[in-house]
C-alpha cells in the first residue's frame, strides 16, 4: 500500500493543522511534523490562542543555519527575534515560491 500524500496548508485556510505550544523547540517541532506527515504547524500561546503558522521548510533552513541553537523555541521564530533565512532574488522553490513562505489558497 503506498504512503498517503503529506498534508499541506493548501486546503486549510482556517489553519486547523496540528496545534503546538510556542515553547516547543525547533527540533521537537520538526519531529512532530515528520510524525504527523504535515508541512506546517499552528503555533499557540499558553492560552491556546493561535499565534501563527510555521512551515517545515522554514524550520529546516533555520536548523541548518549558523544562527541555530538547540534552545530556540517556536515563539522565537515567530516573534522575529531571529534573522529570517536569507532568500535572494531568484531563489525560488517548487512552483516559484520562496522557501519557507506559507501560501494559503481558497
Amino acid at each position: 500500500m503506498p504512503d498517503p500524500a503529506p498534508v499541506t496548508a493548501d486546503g486549510d485556510v482556517e489553519g486547523h493543522g496540528p496545534r503546538v505550544w510556542d515553547d516547543m523547540t525547533v527540533e521537537v517541532a520538526l519531529a512532530v511534523m515528520a510524525g504527523a506527515r504535515v508541512e506546517y504547524l499552528t503555533v499557540c500561546d499558553e492560552d491556546d490562542r493561535s499565534t501563527g503558522l510555521i512551515t517545515r521548510v522554514r524550520l529546516a533552513v533555520l536548523r541548518d543555519s549558523s544562527a541555530y541553537t538547540d534552545r530556540i523555541r517556536l515563539r522565537d521564530v515567530l516573534d522575529g527575534s531571529l534573522p529570517e533565512p536569507c532568500v535572494r532574488p531568484g531563489d525560488a522553490g517548487e512552483y516559484g515560491r520562496a522557501p519557507g513562505v506559507l501560501t494559503l489558497s481558497r
